[in-house]
Formats: structure tokens, sequence, C-alpha cells
């Protein structure tokens, strides 16, 4: 969070797995109650309504206007922001973002749907926040992570942004993004999970794991399982990983004439599983990267 002039810019960045803002985390869930459930460390309470943030997933959608769950969770990361600063109320500006090939098109609704509400009152945690909103902006996602240093892509660049649902490709040539090569692939993270699991029950009799396991094996290269079971699931990360590489190869990239800048809670695939020339890959681990960008945009923007 920036304050500027009096007013609070927050970015978001509105992932299928996580809600990122600048300094903080937590898991794209919401559950709602009828009543007020017996554990509230997460508990919002909206409307008269309650609601758990961070517990169940987001399933998968192209479309995040279509419920009012990334709005409840856009509360969530406000609060969360706000509270660092022990604050209570403010006015706010949401800075937020869009995979490369949807801004376009999405933009001005998914501005709309998170400005659709001038005010709101809530409870987070505990605690009373209250929120003027007093404007909103939209960027594209990936680019926003490194627009504050585009003078450091020096000859021919592909950014390689691996979320949960989604991979976003762009190539940046002498600092100059290509708007022509943007791309965005529905194949993330979860795609691998899926695949792992699939693997692990066809060759094991129908075995499952934990998705603990799943995420530590796709953030760590491993886990505390079965040797059998590891080696599946690690082969299946290893295949779809290389159909990563594939989908670059198709929009472009070429690793002996370009540096691939691998970014997104996703990039441990590459490189816990990928093949590649480290002299020639960067990776960036600071999954806040898009929501510190859409910040730096934003405040550019009042500037000006």
């Amino acid at each position: 969070m920036i304050i500027q002039n009096g007013i609070a810019v927050i970015g978001v960045d509105h992932g299928y797995g996580n809600i990122k803002t600048a300094n903080c985390s937590f898991p794209a869930g919401v559950t709602a109650h009828q009543k007020k459930p017996y554990f509230t460390e997460n508990l919002m309470v909206y409307e008269g309504r309650y609601y758990t943030i961070g517990l169940g997933h987001k399933e998968y959608s192209n479309l995040k206007t279509s419920d009012d769950d990334y709005y409840l969770m856009t509360l969530a990361a406000i609060a969360r922001e706000l509270s660092l600063q022990k604050l209570t109320k403010a006015n706010v500006l949401i800075a937020s973002g869009l995979p490369l090939s949807w801004v376009m098109d999405q933009q001005d609704e998914f501005k709309a749907y998170l400005l659709k509400n001038d005010e709101a009152e809530f409870n987070f945690r505990g605690t009373e926040f209250a929120v003027k909103f007093v404007g909103g902006t939209i960027y594209p996602q990936s680019f926003a992570a490194v627009a504050d240093r585009l003078t450091e892509f020096r000859g021919v660049n592909m950014i390689a942004d691996i979320g949960n649902g989604t991979v976003n490709l762009l190539r940046i040539i002498d600092s100059r993004p290509d708007p022509t090569t943007m791309a965005t692939e529905a194949c993330g993270v979860k795609d691998c999970a899926v695949a792992m699991r699939l693997a692990l029950a066809n060759e094991h009799a129908g075995a499952k794991v934990d998705n603990s396991i799943i995420e530590r094996i796709i953030r760590k290269g491993a886990a505390d399982v079965d040797a059998g079971y590891l080696k599946t699931m690690t082969q299946a990360a290893r295949v779809y990983t290389e159909s990563l590489f594939r989908r670059m190869r198709e929009a472009g990239y070429d690793p002996k004439t370009m540096r691939l800048h691998v970014l997104g809670g996703g990039s441990c695939l590459i490189r816990n599983f990928g093949e590649y020339d480290p002299a020639r890959v960067t990776f960036n681990n600071d999954i806040h990267a898009n929501a510190k960008g859409y910040e730096h945009l934003a405040l550019a923007g009042l500037k000006r």
C-alpha cells in the first residue's frame, strides 16, 4: 500500500490460486456460512452475512465477475493492507490487473465490478473497517511486474508469468513490450497438479495424496512420501513443464536468441523440473511482483 495525498493506493493481484497484495498473500477461496462459524480466524461479516476468506478453492473461470467472491476477497486484501498501517478507515484506489490477452476486453467490466459500491463497511478478523472507493485502475498482468525496470531488458526477452490458472507470455525487445506477441494460456499450475494426481492414480492402483503433498512437490521438487509415488508425480511434473516450454516456443520463444524471465507462483516448475540454460534464464521469486507493479503504475498516474 502506498499513501499519496490522503489516498491509499492498494494493489491487488486477483490470482486463481492466491490473492496477493504488496505485503500479503492468502488462498483464493470464499466459504459462506448460514451462521457464525466456530473458527473465526479469517472471518468476514459483510451485509449481515458470514464468510471465511481463504477457505476452499476458487474454481477457474476466465470471467472473474461471475459472482461476489473476488469482490469479497478484495475487501479482505484491503483490510489486511490497512491493518499493517494500523488503519481501519481509508479512501482507497484499487490497482489491479488481468491476464494479458483479457485486459482489453474485460478491463471496463472488471473495474466496474470492483467499484460497484462507493463505500464498504465490513468486519474482518474482528475489526470494523470503513472504506471509501475513490477510483480503480486495471493493468496488464505480467507487464506490471516489470514495468518499473524495463531498461534492464536489453535485446530480446520473453516474460513467462506462470500462475495457478493461466500462463502469460510477453516479449520485450530493447526495453519495449511487443503487444503483438501477448498471449494468455489457460494452462497454469492447476493443470500440473491434475496431471500428477492422474499419473499417481493410474500407476499406483488409484492412490491419492493430500493436496499439500502435491503443492510441496511443485514448490520444492520433493516431499516425504513413498519413493515410487514421488517418482511418478515428479515425472508427471516434468512432462507438464516440457509442455510449458513447447507453448513458449509456439509463442516465438527461442532459447538461443532470447533471455527468459520467469515469474509467478508457478516459476518453481521451471526451476525444479525444466531443462534450461541457467545463464539465459532469470527467476523473479517475488509472488507480490504484480501487486507492487499495479501500485507503481497507479501512483505514476496519480502524480500525472
